[in-house]
């Protein structure tokens, strides 16, 4: 077999394929016996027809359309290896030649991986916000974990912020009750919001069988976003009482035995996860620096792909959250244009940003060993809700495999990425990312623990 290569743009390439007829024998063979299988000819057994009786009963042409259709896809990806051509997508293929017991040929046109230049990323430099934690942080959490121990006490009085209600809801259009918008007996805090606009207006100041309609838009259903009328009735009135914030208390609602060692304990928690959330955002930015460093074309047919399939993710997001895409423009104040221009663009730089650090996880010669597939796969379960076991089932028997250990070998290739830059946070301070461990917590220098590693005295031989 030949090939030759043609360059028609930078994500795009043709291929010549030449085969000889030799090279086709195999797959000639395989046609003759299988059509020998479908055919009835007397004096034969099937199976056991010849070729040439074949080539009377049902033409040549049939068994060189069958042999090819099974050699084409053989030579296309031998072609891709010889010319170390990466694909993107399905070919364009087409016969062009096609001589009897002498050559076949073909092209193929295919979108492929563009040749890209990695820039050099040793130092990158990058900013991020600082990590601010103030003693109203701690106090929120803390104050969450008394509501979760907190009783509710009936009350003779009028509804206020803050409190509980005992409520039934139903909403009517055009005096129809709306099918699936009644509720009975629901506890519902008011001020939480959330539910129906103007439920938490109407039921302040509503006692225990006071009753109320109000106007409101339901956020689900046929009639999402139509105007109903909602009534509520009120069947109880609760207040919530929180235990007292003693050692007491953090001795019943955790393994301490006094407040302050509780605080402690928060504080050190919401640190480790703010260091987290920066180290992401520490991410986000060394990429952004990176990418403002290389210029990668990309193939359109793939940009437009891409393009559609996360419109339709923002869309089908929108609809289980009850939620219309004017709706939505209209909170983030958005017009359909500025939407579109800001998926597009985000939609290239995660193409460049695939293309670059599959580039770098090549060059860097990364690998993906079974533990961090595993772990990869079990936290993509994790993800979409899955059982990992169904999830890894599902991704083996649909050949998605390979994609998952791309993923991995870029999420690699952007930790060597990050851990080589210098991020500071907005005061001027480095951000330690080498160390960080997943939980948050800051482990020892790899030098220092080589040097320990080295220090201690191997064991003595047994005689």
């Amino acid at each position: 077999m030949k090939s030759a290569v043609e360059t028609l743009s930078p994500t795009r390439a043709k291929l010549t394929v030449e085969v000889p007829f030799e090279e086709l024998k195999p797959s000639l063979d395989a046609a003759y016996r299988k059509i020998a299988q479908q055919i009835n000819v007397p004096g034969f057994r099937r199976g056991k027809v010849p070729p040439s009786l074949i080539d009377k009963q049902v033409g040549r042409g049939a068994v060189l359309d069958q042999a090819i259709n099974d050699v084409l896809p053989q030579k296309y990806i031998e072609a891709l290896q010889e010319n170390s051509l990466e694909p993107l997508a399905q070919p364009e293929i087409e016969v062009t030649k096609l001589e009897d017991d002498d050559v076949l040929e073909f092209t193929a046109e295919v979108d492929v991986k563009p040749e890209i230049t990695v820039p050099d990323y040793e130092g990158l430099e990058a900013q991020v916000d600082d990590v601010e934690m103030t003693d109203a942080d701690v106090e929120e959490q803390v104050q969450a974990l008394r509501e979760r121990f907190a009783t509710l006490l009936d009350v003779d009085r009028a509804a206020a912020d803050g409190d509980f209600v005992v409520i039934d809801l139903e909403a009517t259009k055009d005096g129809e009750v709306v099918e699936g918008a009644e509720v009975s007996g629901m506890s519902y805090q008011v001020g939480r919001g959330g539910m129906l606009d103007g439920l938490d207006e109407a039921l302040v100041g509503m006692a225990a069988g006071d009753e109320k309609t109000f106007t409101s838009q339901l956020v689900g259903g046929d009639l999402v976003g139509e105007d109903v009328e909602v009534a509520v009735a009120v069947t109880k009135v609760q207040q919530q009482e929180l235990p007292e914030l003693d050692d007491e208390f953090a001795q019943m609602a955790s393994e301490f035995d006094t407040v302050a060692e509780l605080q402690d304990d928060v504080r050190e928690r919401l640190g480790r996860g703010k260091r987290l959330e920066q180290a992401a955002a520490a991410r986000d930015a060394v990429l952004e620096v990176l990418l403002d460093k290389v210029e990668v074309p990309l193939p359109e047919g793939i940009v437009t792909d891409e393009l559609n399939s996360r419109r339709q993710q923002v869309e089908q997001q929108l609809m289980y959250a009850g939620l219309t895409m004017e709706k939505y423009l209209e909170d983030e104040k958005q017009t359909v244009e500025e939407f579109e221009a800001e998926l597009e663009r985000r939609t290239r730089d995660a193409i460049t940003a695939q293309f670059l650090l599959d580039a770098i996880a090549k060059r860097e010669e990364l690998g993906v060993d079974q533990n961090e597939l595993s772990q990869h796969l079990v936290r993509r379960a994790q993800q979409s809700g899955q059982d990992p076991q169904e999830f890894a089932n599902h991704m083996f028997e649909h050949n998605h495999i390979p994609e998952l250990v791309q993923e991995v070998l870029r999420g690699k290739a952007l930790a060597t990425v990050v851990e080589s830059a210098v991020v500071k946070d907005a005061s001027g301070n480095v951000v330690e990312l080498k160390n960080l461990q997943p939980d948050g917590t800051i482990g020892e220098p790899e030098a220092a623990a080589d040097e320990a590693d080295e220090a201690t005295p191997e064991p003595a031989e047994q005689a």
